[in-house]
């Protein structure tokens, strides 16, 4: 799918979407203009009230035009969901799949968390930096590669692994399969991934993630599982290990409650408890309350003397010494 080509899928009209009135501000307004059906269609997904959780595919939605999310799309978004900037912006610096700063056509993402590190993904990544002659998060003065290593690509079992635009290129990566994949991207070829879907651009990866078909042929792979992540399987199948009396195609019924309802139910017994302490301790306080009030009505009883016939004090006679 050429640029065009996805513009015209995001500018497709709105025929059918109610009439939105927005009153877009200048830096909103131009990504409004190209974007505005798309973004609608996207609200729509969701339950009336709730238009907010569409941030998330709007973003990727404004990363289809920009390639990364700029002021104006923070702007866009705010706008079209009738939140503010700052509120945009807090989603926007938290995840890194939004760049805030224009990305090559193909981010190289590169694995150095824990495993892929053991294997060789700090040397396949540092060979890369030296090789592009740009570190994490840099663009080639071509455009055409943006470096990053990753924290994590949920792929240990093919550790060390290199993905191009969040699809999987290169399992088990070396320094110079790496050096291939990115010298062949560079020279405008189509290298073919290690598993997954045809290699895309950026931003026609934006497109899936902010919901919508992806028409090219091949855009989607639905494959088998490979040798490495079934090892497992195959290893106990080899040894005859097995559940017992386990059937999978039975649903596994629950024997104890999920670790966040045993969480709520802890809590909630703290709670009970704490209540309870802060009664019994009430009532305490008040009883003792009562017999410290009864002890010194009792006292101020006892003070009084008894009344008597003779004058109020003041209208006794009063003594020649007195006088």
């Amino acid at each position: 799918m050429t640029e065009t080509e996805l513009s015209k899928r995001l500018r497709r009209t709105a025929s059918d979407k109610p009439e939105v009135e927005v009153d877009f501000s200048p830096a909103a307004a131009p990504l409004a203009e190209r974007l505005l059906p798309a973004a609608l269609e996207i609200i729509a997904r969701y339950p009336e009230g709730r238009s907010r959780s569409a941030l998330l595919p709007l973003l990727h939605l404004v990363q289809t035009e920009q390639g990364f999310v700029s002021p104006g799309g923070v702007a866009f978004c705010a706008e079209v969901l009738g939140i503010n900037k700052a509120q945009v912006g807090a989603v926007a610096t938290f995840y890194t799949m939004y760049k805030r700063r224009p990305t090559g056509e193909y981010l190289v993402s590169v694995c150095t968390n824990t495993l892929c590190n053991t294997l060789g993904g700090q040397e396949v990544y540092d060979q890369l930096v030296e090789h592009l002659g740009v570190g994490h998060d840099e663009t080639t003065a071509d455009g055409r590669i943006t470096l990053e290593h990753a924290e994590c690509l949920a792929a240990c079992d093919y550790a060390p692994v290199v993905t191009v635009n969040y699809d999987f290129a290169v399992d088990e990566a070396t320094p110079e399969a790496a050096i291939g994949l990115v010298d062949q991207l560079r020279n405008g070829q189509q290298p073919t991934l290690s598993r997954g879907s045809r290699i895309c651009s950026l931003k026609e990866m934006q497109l899936q993630l902010a919901g919508f078909a992806d028409s090219r042929a091949g855009a989607v792979a639905d494959g088998p599982a490979g040798a490495p992540t079934l090892r497992g399987v195959n290893l106990a199948q080899e040894h005859g290990i097995a559940v017992a009396n386990f059937d999978p195609d039975t649903p596994i019924t629950r024997t104890k409650p999920s670790p966040r309802e045993e969480s709520r139910g802890k809590l909630a017994t703290v709670a009970e408890k704490a209540t309870s302490a802060l009664r019994t301790a009430a009532g305490k306080i008040e009883a003792a309350a009562g017999k410290v009030e009864a002890a010194a009505e009792a006292a101020g009883t006892a003070s009084n003397q008894p009344a008597g016939d003779g004058k109020p004090t003041g209208d006794s006679v009063r003594t020649k010494e007195q006088k």
